[in-house]
C-alpha cells in the first residue's frame, strides 16, 4: 500500500532481460534504507527489491507487469519516481494507492500557468476506467487531483515542488505514463456495472 507521495527520484543504471522477466537496477539515495523483499513503487509500479549492492538495488518485472505498464519502455538513464510502502499508522497525505497500474496513458498537452503546470493525459476508455472532477488519480505513482475530467482524458495541475521533485519535469507531448485509477472509484464503477 502506498500514498502517491513521491519520496525521491532514482536513475536506471541497468536493464537485463532474462527469459520473460526484466531486471531493473536503480541508483537512489533510498538504497541504504532498503532491504531484500521490500516493496517499492517505481513510477507507480510496485516491484520487489531482489538485490542490493552499494548505492544500487535491483527489482524484477514479470511479463504481466511488462504488458500492463510502461516498464518495457524504460531506458538506462531514465528518472523514476520512487516511494516506499506506507507504514501502518503514518499519515495518508495522498490517497490509497495499491501500486497496481491499471493502464498506460499518454501526455497530450502541457501548459505553464504562471508558476504551475497543467498536464493533460489521454487513455483508452474501453477499459471502463473513469475519473471525476476533484477525484484522485495516480500518474507515474504521483497522487494528484483531477481538475478536468472527460470520457478518455483528464488534466491535473502541478505545483512547482511536485514538478521539480518528480519526473513530471521530463514529460513531453507523447510521453507514456502509468495510470492507477482511484480504487474506491473502481469498486463503485464495478458495482454499477453489476447492478445494470
Amino acid at each position: 500500500m502506498f500514498t502517491g507521495i513521491i519520496e525521491t527520484l532514482g536513475t536506471i543504471t541497468a536493464l537485463v532481460k532474462e527469459q520473460e522477466n526484466l531486471h531493473i537496477t536503480v541508483v537512489s539515495e533510498l538504497t541504504s534504507e532498503l532491504k531484500i523483499d521490500q516493496s517499492v513503487a517505481h513510477n507507480g509500479v510496485c516491484l520487489t527489491v531482489v538485490a542490493i549492492e552499494g548505492h544500487q538495488y535491483t527489482v524484477t518485472a514479470i511479463k504481466e507487469t511488462l504488458l500492463k505498464t510502461n516498464v518495457g519502455q524504460w531506458n538506462v538513464g531514465d528518472k523514476l519516481n520512487l516511494e516506499r510502502a506506507m507504514k501502518l499508522g503514518d499519515r495518508l497525505d495522498g490517497h490509497i494507492v495499491q501500486g497496481h497500474v491499471d493502464q498506460i496513458g499518454t501526455c497530450v498537452a502541457i501548459r505553464e500557468a504562471e508558476g504551475s503546470w497543467y498536464f493533460t493525459f489521454e487513455y483508452d476508455a474501453q477499459t471502463n476506467n473513469v475519473t471525476i472532477e476533484k477525484g484522485s488519480i495516480t500518474v507515474n505513482g504521483t497522487s494528484l487531483t483531477v481538475v478536468d475530467s472527460q470520457k478518455n482524458a483528464f488534466s491535473v495541475a502541478i505545483i512547482p515542488y511536485t514538478y521539480e521533485h518528480t519526473n513530471f519535469h521530463t514529460f513531453a507531448i507523447g510521453t507514456p505514463v502509468n495510470l492507477e485509477f482511484d480504487v474506491i472509484g473502481k469498486y463503485v464503477a464495478r458495482l454499477y456495472e453489476i447492478g445494470k
